[in-house]
């Protein structure tokens, strides 16, 4: 029994000696000293999170100072983990299968990187290389979802023997493969634009906090948008290359822009139009258009350019209204069109050819406002159309498309404020020189005059009054001055800038050219 007891003893020590020699448990046991013989304020505890020194209190082992790497941001992989578990989730992030479609999730996700990485483009300047590297990065995570859309494609292959068979592989979608390097392309072509502008130092931009940045805010610009940084130019205005270097990158954008709006306008006319989108429509075009826009668009003589003309577009709000109508018009005709059914409620009342023509015509109008107003909204077909898509690659590339579309119109209209800047500077210095060139002339005048006056020019005494005066004492000069009709009531000596104290009226006056006003008084 006593050596049973021994044995149990010696082993419940052991294990005790064994818990106590763990990390954890010599945290609260163990003091060590630090080498070197350091003082016992020096000393630090085992599998502390702290770490003691002599002029500065505890230290984070895993903070900077303490040499650990718990300040330092997340990896891309802990990033890209990020993006992806949210596009799975459907962005409810309680896992409760509330979330959206993978497609509509995408769709946001490109938008949401786009709004935060340029937000407003509010100046002409390069991007901030941090800026740039994380859109890139994002970006091509986000986009590498369209390397695994493919499609079958027949394929010729060569076997060991040298027969050639035709077997199906794998390939990238059609759409996804044509225009994905071209939206790519799109966007390096407008960040080089912007790069462009790197030490360019004859305009710069004064905010609105500035002591006169409202007010020039309110003359260079009608748009109303005064948190944007007024453009300052120098009182010459620009210089004649910078205003033809300023045209061409305009030129370039606008090239960007238009193939970022062909783009997004094809990807939206291959997405299905839902059913809630149909079932709110009204039975016929009139109705959705109003008399007087479908009067227009369906007369004889149709004329798009001078259709818009007659439409009030003063605000965001008209042009969307009147974008929404037509819209909702070409979609009633489309389905009029494919209608079968002659007894249903989308009955023919007008023949297909005309319907055909109607929509080709009200398409030009959407065309030409789409690139007249390329920053209006989304219309509620378009919104409909990406909120019950399911197709994540037209997803992509509609998403894509718009924010290169957002950015390509913001910096056109940057470059616009600086060159309506510079047409005003131009025209006030124009006007100035202008206004002080023709005060010189003026006092140039001025002298000369003075010079050359005598003093029967200051006085008034004109020669030829005198002359006047002597014929009109004779009778046949009378007579004619009287035949033509000149009443010259003053026919005196007296100068036109001397004034007597008598004063003639003028009933006087005609008293005593009476007896010359009546012929047989004088005989």
């Amino acid at each position: 029994m006593v050596r049973a007891f021994d044995r149990h003893k010696s082993s419940s020590f052991n294990l005790r000696k064994m818990l106590e020699s763990l990390p954890g448990r010599q945290s609260h046991s163990s003091i060590q000293p630090s080498s070197g013989g350091s003082s016992p304020k020096e000393m630090k505890k085992v599998g502390s999170p702290f770490i003691l020194s002599n002029d500065k209190g505890p230290v984070l082992r895993l903070s900077k100072e303490g040499g650990g790497a718990l300040d330092e941001g997340p990896s891309d992989i802990d990033l890209m983990k990020e993006r992806f578990a949210k596009l799975l989730l459907g962005e409810d992030m309680s896992g409760g299968g509330k979330g959206v479609s993978s497609a509509l999730a995408l769709s946001n996700a490109i938008t949401n990187l786009a709004a935060s990485v340029f937000g407003e483009q509010k100046r002409l300047e390069p991007m901030s290389p941090e800026r740039k590297a994380r859109w890139r990065k994002e970006v091509d995570w986000l986009l590498s979802v369209t390397d695994h859309i493919v499609e079958l494609v027949p394929s010729q292959q060569q076997s060991p023997d040298g027969t050639t068979m035709e077997v199906m592989v794998t390939r990238q979608r059609g759409d996804l493969l044509v225009n994905i390097p071209a939206l790519r392309k799109l966007d390096a072509m407008l960040i080089d634009c912007l790069d462009n502008f790197k030490g360019q130092n004859e305009f710069n931009y004064v905010d609105s906090k500035d002591e006169n940045g409202s007010e020039k805010a309110g003359k260079q610009r009608e748009n109303g948008k005064w948190w944007i940084p007024t453009v300052k130019i120098p009182p010459g205005g620009l210089s004649e290359a910078t205003r033809k270097w300023l045209q061409y990158q305009k030129d370039s954008v606008n090239q960007v822009l238009k193939a970022a709006l062909a783009i997004n306008a094809q990807i939206l006319t291959e997405m299905e139009i839902p059913e809630s989108y149909i079932e709110s429509l009204p039975k016929n075009g009139r109705a959705s258009l109003g008399d007087a826009v479908y009067k227009s668009i369906t007369d004889d003589s149709f004329d798009p350019e001078q259709f818009l003309a007659t439409m009030d577009l003063s605000s965001e709000h008209k042009i969307l209204d009147l974008k929404n109508r037509i819209e909702a018009s070409i979609v009633i005709w489309q389905r009029k069109m494919n209608q079968k059914d002659g007894k249903s409620s989308w009955g023919l009342a007008v023949s297909a050819e005309k319907r055909e023509l109607f929509e080709e015509r009200a398409e030009t109008i959407l065309l030409i406002l789409k690139h007249q107003f390329p920053g209006i909204a989304q219309s509620s077909l378009d919104i409909t159309k990406i909120q019950y898509n399911k197709d994540v690659g037209h997803a992509v590339l509609e998403s894509y498309s718009r924010v290169l579309e957002s950015l390509a119109s913001a910096v056109i209209n940057r470059i616009d404020d600086v060159l309506y800047a510079d047409n005003i500077a131009r025209n006030s210095s124009t006007e100035s020189d202008g206004k002080q060139s023709q005060s010189e002339h003026e006092e140039k005048m001025n002298l000369e005059d003075t010079s050359s006056m005598t003093l029967m020019d200051f006085m008034g005494w004109n020669t030829d009054q005198g002359d006047d005066v002597k014929k009109s004492n004779s009778t046949g000069d009378l007579d004619q001055f009287l035949k033509g009709g000149n009443e010259k009531l003053m026919v005196t000596k007296t100068p036109d800038h001397i004034i007597t104290n008598k004063k003639i009226s003028y009933l006087e006056r005609l008293e005593k050219l009476g007896g010359m006003r009546s012929p047989t008084a004088r005989h």
